[in-house]
């Protein structure tokens, strides 16, 4: 009897030790050692049985430019006292996904190096997508100021590169975006050897390069020079090669504009307050914020100056207009040593690493602006501006692109929403706030100048004062209209563990043994 239960228990141990391994990532789908599915006992990337490919690498890579932003929960909302009256960010508690952010705000080299591209790809064909993307330079004139030199120099002369573009629209900041994803993934698939670096001489009008159009088979290019292990990876089990898609884990989320929930989160930056996130599990931080901020720059410095001994020791930590006609200071002792934008990474990071996100110009966000977020509605992840679309489908039921080589969608209809549970219209800007269940209506041009156009703007700018400075406060504009104060910075969604790379996602303990 005790030889039996001696052998029973050591059977016992081997079964707990093999599903302990194929389940070290805390409940994978597949052993790496064996790449095999735990669901079926098929091999995962093998031509012989099915030639179902998995990605073995599931971390996100951090893409050019971005700083990773933890997400949590914190008040959004009005930091101090609301002196405008105006009552359009009243604080709640909401949750904010993990995300990325540009470090610093989109420079003029950055927007020039836009142009050049569109340029080169359409401006035999299509030469207006090209002036259409050009930064409205004259918003520099002012009728009693002569500001005509940064008309001519600001976004052309190399010694402002490194300033933030101004003069750009909330639609041409959303088209930033969509040709910095699609350069991203580009560059990545030549890494790869998916595409060759001489398939960019063959682009041009619809034959150019779009991630959208390249996953849905609308883009071949020019194979480039390829690995083994990566033609292996990358072909179909009849042996032919594929196109890569987002399941293999090579290209990257798109670049988009922030939400505003994500700029005031990423922009607070209370990860500093708290001991922490460590990679060694059980020494994590605590939920405990000491003090509410009014800046970006965390309570440490907790007004406009650095208060840290030192040679910085009193000096401005924004770029802003101290008072009436004090954009700089004086000679010999200038505050801010700008008298309009400065360079993209000067002034005070805060405890994300993030530049100028009080002060140096404003900043479009993604959301439609409404004076009130409502108070029911969405904690998580919250946005205005959704009018969601699909992909559209041609005569043959085939999906196609423009003429500028972007796959085409289309709005999604409300007879397509209807039956769902989650939401039953296609466009829902105004759910709460502008519909038939608010019984509110703007009259815009009448008795309002809100409509489903106007776009939230967040930070204060080289020419406000200090109480735009806060992350709290918000103002809006037109979608096509465009000032000298505001420009834009691009954010990407993260997927994967909410902690970063290397780190698990959910508290994972140990099994414990059956009793025998």
């Amino acid at each position: 009897m005790h030889r039996l239960t001696s052998v029973s228990f050591l059977l016992g141990a081997s079964v707990m030790l093999s599903m302990t391994a194929c389940n070290k990532n805390g409940g994978g789908a597949f052993s790496k050692k064996k790449d095999k599915s735990t669901a079926t006992g098929w091999n995962y990337n093998d031509p012989k049985m099915g030639g179902f490919s998995v990605a073995k690498n599931k971390d996100q890579q951090t893409g050019p430019g971005l700083v990773f932003v933890q997400g949590g929960t914190f008040a959004m909302g009005a930091t101090e006292q609301d002196v405008m009256a105006d009552w359009n960010n009243i604080p709640r508690r909401i949750t904010v996904s993990s995300f990325y952010i540009d470090e610093s705000e989109v420079a003029n080299v950055h927007y020039r190096e836009y142009l050049h591209w569109l340029r080169r790809m359409y401006n035999e064909s299509f030469p207006n997508v090209y002036r259409q993307a050009l930064p409205d330079t004259l918003v520099w004139r002012s009728e009693l100021a002569y500001n005509e030199p940064l008309v001519e120099y600001y976004f052309r002369h190399p010694a402002y590169n490194d300033y933030p573009v101004v003069g750009v629209n909330w639609k041409q900041a959303v088209d930033y975006c969509k040709w910095r994803s699609n350069r991203v993934n580009e560059k990545l698939l030549i890494e790869k050897g998916l595409l060759s670096k001489t398939d960019m001489n063959n682009q041009a009008d619809d034959n150019t390069f779009d991630t959208k159009s390249y996953t849905a088979g609308l883009y071949e290019g020019i194979p480039g020079k390829m690995t083994k292990q990566t033609k292996e990876q990358f072909r179909n089990s009849d042996g032919s090669p594929r196109t890569a898609q987002f399941e293999d884990g090579v290209m990257l989320p798109n670049y988009r504009l922030p939400t505003e929930a994500e700029w005031e989160y990423a922009a607070l930056g209370y990860i500093g307050q708290n001991p922490g996130p460590s990679k060694k599990e059980g020494k994590r931080g605590e939920e405990l914020i000491m003090n509410k901020q009014v800046y970006s720059w965390g309570t440490n410095n907790s007004g406009l100056r650095d208060i840290r001994r030192g040679a910085w020791q009193g000096q401005f930590l924004a770029n802003f207009k101290r008072g009436s006609g004090d954009n700089m200071g004086m000679a010999g002792g200038l505050n801010d040593r700008a008298s309009i934008p400065g360079p993209i990474t000067a002034y005070f990071p805060n405890t994300f690493g993030i530049y100028n996100m009080s002060g140096n110009v404003s900043e479009w966000v993604l959301d439609v602006y409404r004076p009130l977020n409502p108070i029911d509605g969405d904690d998580f992840n919250y946005f205005r501006g959704n009018k969601f679309q699909t992909t559209y489908m041609n005569g043959e039921n085939e999906p196609e692109k423009d003429s500028l080589g972007h796959l085409k969608m289309r709005d999604v209809t409300d007879e397509e929403s209807a039956n769902r549970l989650n939401y039953q219209k296609g466009d829902v800007i105004n759910y709460l706030d502008g519909d038939t269940l608010s019984q509110v209506e703007y009259g815009y041009g009448v008795t309002s100048l809100i409509n489903d156009k106007s776009h939230v703007v967040k930070g204060g700018s080289w020419n406000d004062r200090a109480y735009w400075l806060s992350p709290g406060t918000r103002r809006y504009m037109q979608e096509d209209m465009a000032t000298n104060t505001v420009g834009f910075r691009c954010a990407m969604d993260r997927v994967g563990s909410p902690e970063g790379n290397k780190f698990k996602t959910g508290n994972l303990f140990k099994k414990q043994r059956q009793k025998r």
